[in-house]
């Protein structure tokens, strides 16, 4: 199933942006417009009604001539204005008129060849509010006409309208596109500048890990809308932190605790009789104090690793076999040392990954089935092998073998607690702990980084 990708918060802040500003532009229009219409100024002192009707109602006939078709504007504007009167002409001398031209205009009447526009009042020159008559061209259904008429009729709503919807396509789209731009440009700028803080606390979060505690989100520069957010997340890490430290806290007391009886097991089991119980035995408490040991380690490593010097693996591994060998023998088997090299050097602590190699060598005692070799081999590519005879691992546990707590067997020995440990040991020390295919038995591999 595949998830559609989430849209920028460029795109999210800027299209919302536009629509905005659009609907409040067109309400500005539409408030504009009815302000206007409201006042009734410059409806009122409009010169242009009885020029803006003619202009659409004048069309030639079909033999060329100026007629004026019945329109419902030219109907009322007869109703409304007894003493219209107009005259439209064309450059090619026909002619078009109606009613009786006023005394103080008539003259005009002769020569409007020689007129290209004109105003005109009866008031000596001095004119107040609109004029008594207009000398005008006009585009029209019938071409380039001249009309001479004059001012009764008034400014209709719907020409007002149509008035501001061509104003606002010409210049109120444009400085929408302009501002729309102008928003494409500066939005990613402002968010990317305001929310420059969220980017450092998500930096921050992406190196929080177990192993690297105390790490907190920063809040300079973070919005102050989101502040709570990240305030809650790093007192919510730092719950974590308390709650993480508690519980290492009783792990380290617990296996200290845990030395002393383990001790003293092993001393009076060393005052027992040779016999199958008393290897048994010997074999539980030593597990007991692998298990013990490798819970200190893995607290103290946590936290410090400037404990960390050059180890040679062949002499630690020879170590470990020489210290272990006689319980393997005395549970049944033959145990084997090969190293491919000399000398393999990493870095790491020496205790911890003596633990890691004894328990899985343990591990092999416990489950190889009491036969054959037990074989530890080092590699010079890095590489720590222990390898047995017995039953193996099926392949769908090769995984869950190295979980807490998990075992193979229900009834099988051990807490399951060993092989988790030893891969926190190799993960701590950069490296990893992995199942190797065989054709019999087990085989463990431990992987360092190598010093070269």
């Amino acid at each position: 199933m595949s998830l559609a990708r989430p849209r920028s918060l460029k795109w999210r802040l800027v299209a919302p942006l536009v629509i905005l500003e659009t609907v409040m532009m067109t309400a500005f229009m539409a408030l504009a417009v009815g302000a206007i219409w409201s006042t009734g100024i410059v409806v009122d002192n409009y010169e242009g009604g009885t020029l803006d009707v003619l202009k659409d109602a004048v069309i030639r006939d079909g033999y060329g001539e100026l007629r004026l078709k019945p329109t419902p504007e030219l109907a009322k504007l007869r109703a409304d204005s007894p003493n219209l009167w107009f005259l439209v002409r064309d450059r090619q001398g026909y002619r078009l008129s109606e009613g009786q031209v006023p005394n103080d205009f008539a003259p005009l009447a002769s020569m409007l060849e020689r007129v290209s526009e004109a105003r005109l009042s009866s008031n000596d020159g001095r004119e107040q509010g609109r004029p008594e008559a207009l000398v005008k061209w006009q585009t029209t259904a019938a071409g380039e006409v001249q009309i001479f008429s004059g001012t009764h009729g008034r400014l209709t709503f719907n020409r007002l309208f149509d008035s501001a919807s061509s104003g606002y396509l010409t210049i109120m789209l444009p400085l929408l596109a302009l501002m729309t731009v102008a928003a494409l440009i500066a939005t990613p700028l402002v968010v990317r500048r305001a929310l420059r803080g969220i980017g450092s606390a998500a930096d921050a979060a992406e190196h929080i890990d177990v192993d690297r505690r105390g790490v907190r989100l920063p809040l300079a520069g973070v919005p102050e809308e989101i502040a709570p957010l990240v305030q809650a997340v790093n007192a919510a890490l730092g719950r974590l932190d308390e709650g993480y430290e508690k519980q290492q806290r009783f792990l380290v007391d617990a296996a200290h605790e845990l030395r002393t009886p383990i001790a003293i097991l092993n001393a009076r089991l060393a005052l027992l009789p040779a016999s199958t119980i008393k290897t048994r035995l010997a074999e539980d408490a030593v597990r007991l104090s692998t298990l013990t040991g490798q819970l200190l380690d893995r607290q103290r490593l946590d936290q410090d690793r400037r404990t960390f010097a050059e180890i040679d693996l062949v002499a630690l591994a020879q170590r470990v076999v020489a210290d272990l060998a006689p319980l393997a023998v005395a549970a049944g088997y033959e145990m084997s040392f090969d190293p491919d090299c000399e000398r393999l050097v990493v870095q790491g602590d020496a205790s911890a990954l003596e633990r890691a190699l004894t328990n899985l060598v343990q591990n092999a005692i416990d489950h190889g089935g009491r036969r054959g070799t037990i074989a530890v081999r080092v590699m010079h590519e890095g590489w720590i092998e222990v390898a047995d005879e017995g039953e193996g691992i099926p392949p769908d546990q090769r995984e869950r073998i190295f979980e807490p707590f998990h075992r193979l067997r229900a009834d099988g020995r051990g807490t399951g607690l060993g092989l988790n440990l030893v891969r926190e040991i190799l993960r701590l020390h950069g490296g990893r702990v992995s199942v190797v295919d065989t054709l019999s038995g087990a085989c463990l591999r431990l992987i360092f980084p190598v010093l070269r």
